[in-house]
């Protein structure tokens, strides 16, 4: 039995809307997520089940489809509505950011340019995690690559022929062996291995309880294979956290010496000490240093 729910939103009149599809379609193979003129179609998992969310955009409103398989499937339009929301970025208030900085010598052309800008989020903080654990160190086509196979490998698959992305409760069920053939290094395996059981067991929440980043920090670096750029990356894709600092990361780098115009690259402690100056905006700053290039990296 497939139940399906449907919800309608208002969207800002500077929307990026071709930057949210972008985002969900750097995988051109669509495993998981399918994009067509200005339609997302994505599996994910809903309540134990699987299913099916479709967010069309037309011009200033996005309707919002969710089709579940499943006698039991949990049928909730708000829910529907703040996960759509979430996705989208509207729960960020980059308004108040660009009231601020607007003016400013140096990144106010760019704030300017782009203004609207927001950071389109991953359906669960968990798949956030996944992401940026397979993405460390490595390309992004590599990143996509090795995701497009992990999600192969053990997503379940909605009714509709598309898979949706892990859980915790489906990677638990693996061994490190079955996630290096899917392209996973013996550390990021055990990693993502670690974290899956962490939460499994209730020893890690992947929450942020009355805004304490610290605690979630703490007790992700904790974790053999996940550093701060890991969860730096995290907060910014799952959480709508918008001070993070992507120093380390090297579009941002490269891009920031564009905007300074600098010969020499900026490194990561020169990037560090430079965003710090934006606080609490740092990470907003860094998804704004990389549209600058490129709508489908950032």
């Amino acid at each position: 039995m497939k139940l399906s729910s449907f919800t309608e939103i208002i969207l800002p009149d500077n929307y990026h809307t071709q930057d949210f599809l972008a985002f969900h379609h750097r995988d051109e193979k669509g495993a998981s997520e399918i994009v067509q003129q200005s339609r997302m179609k994505k599996g994910i998992i809903w309540h134990g089940n699987p299913a099916l969310l479709t967010v069309s955009i037309n011009k200033h409103r996005a309707q919002i489809q969710l089709e579940v398989d499943g006698d039991d499937a949990h049928q909730s339009e708000k829910a529907l509505s703040t996960l759509a929301s979430h996705m989208l970025g509207l729960l960020q208030p980059v308004e108040e950011f660009e009231s601020m900085y607007q003016a400013d010598p140096v990144i106010g052309e760019l704030v300017t340019r782009q203004v609207g800008l927001r950071i389109y989020q991953s359906a669960t903080p968990f798949e956030a995690l996944s992401w940026a654990i397979i993405g460390q160190q490595i390309s992004l086509s590599a990143a996509i690559s090795i995701r497009r196979r992990f999600i192969q490998a053990i997503g379940v698959k909605h009714s509709s022929g598309l898979l949706c992305h892990p859980t915790h409760e489906q990677i638990i069920q693996c061994s490190e062996h079955d996630l290096r053939q899917c392209g996973f290094s013996v550390s990021k395996a055990n990693a993502l291995l670690n974290v899956s059981q962490l939460i499994d067991s209730g020893e890690l929440k992947l929450a942020i309880i009355e805004g304490e980043i610290k605690r979630l920090t703490d007790n992700l670096l904790a974790i053999k294979g996940i550093g701060m750029w890991t969860i730096n990356y995290t907060l910014l894709r799952g959480f709508n956290y918008l001070n993070g600092s992507l120093h380390g990361d090297v579009a941002v780098r490269r891009n920031l010496q564009y905007l300074l115009r600098q010969e020499d690259k900026v490194n990561a402690e020169q990037t560090e000490a430079w965003l710090s100056g934006f606080s609490p905006w740092k990470a907003l700053v860094a998804a704004h240093l990389w549209r600058q290039q490129s709508s489908s990296g950032y």
